[in-house]
């Protein structure tokens, strides 16, 4: 078979017809994973990756973690207002955040930062015997009135698009956590990334005061590139994601030194009383 050639479903397929494909794909939904490029064209990962590479050296899609994506969506990088950021996946969020309750025990001290996801967390918390920290408005709102929880709550003024409490002037949280959990409206290489520029400067006084970084984000969140970076990849020691996660993906972090626990939203949706 000549060299850009490849055999598919209905016989040989060339290079720009492959390419072609991904293009067309990508009309109908903003981003596309290696491996549903794999079975849709009937080539290797190593094929894919280098059609996806081409793309995005000639402007026409833009290459990220563990697939492709629209260009469209790849410019999308404003992110949502919490309000209705809580109503997208729910179910993954909540399976996520059962997980991550499990990893905290009576007497812990740990910070939770803003967030959907983090929130989801926050109330599962509620009424454990744990020291919890939060920049989080909406969570510490709700903490205040039915949580049982010891509370401590960032000073500052209220930002009210990321739904935090922030003030520059301020010197790094008097609380020191054994982990922070935090969440991202992106995640690669880079690390856990948002869009919002206040995000980065809150979440670095709390990274000096905690031991390990957790990171709580949907599957969606690994297609995600956003502006700003505001905990890079090496401070992060595990991510919390759902099912829906692709292994590619899973491989790449575990790689980079991140430990990756997959909560089964099915089986937790079965098992869940709350």
């Amino acid at each position: 078979m000549r060299p850009g050639h490849h055999e598919g479903r209905y016989g040989p397929v060339t290079e720009t017809e492959r390419q072609r494909q991904i293009i067309t794909m990508l009309e109908t939904r903003p981003f596309a994973t290696v491996r549903e490029l794999i079975d849709m064209l009937s080539v290797s990962p190593a094929t894919v990756r280098r059609d996806i590479e081409k793309l995005h050296e000639a402007g026409e899609a833009r290459k990220v973690f563990g697939g492709v994506a629209s260009l469209t969506a790849a410019s999308r990088t404003h992110a949502l207002p919490f309000a209705q950021s809580s109503d997208l996946a729910v179910d993954a969020k909540r399976a996520i955040a059962a997980m991550a309750a499990d990893l905290c025990r009576d007497g812990d001290m740990v910070m939770v930062a803003g967030g959907s996801t983090c929130h989801q967390l926050g109330l599962r918390l509620a009424g454990r015997s744990i020291g919890l920290y939060t920049n989080s408005m909406p969570l510490a709102a709700a903490l205040g009135t039915h949580g049982a929880c010891q509370l401590s709550v960032a000073g500052g003024a209220l930002h009210r698009e990321p739904g935090i409490l922030y003030d520059p002037q301020a010197a790094a949280p008097d609380f020191f956590a054994s982990r922070l959990f935090l969440g991202a409206q992106g995640l690669g290489l880079e690390g856990v990334m948002e869009s919002h520029p206040l995000l980065p400067v809150a979440t670095r006084p709390m990274l000096e005061r905690a031991d390990d970084v957790i990171v709580l984000a949907d599957s969606r969140k690994l297609s995600v590139r956003a502006r700003f970076v505001s905990c890079p990849i090496d401070r992060v020691s595990t991510l919390i994601t759902d099912d829906g996660v692709q292994e590619d993906d899973v491989r790449i972090l575990e790689d980079a030194g991140v430990t990756v626990l997959v909560a089964p939203v099915a089986a937790w949706r079965a098992d869940d009383k709350t």
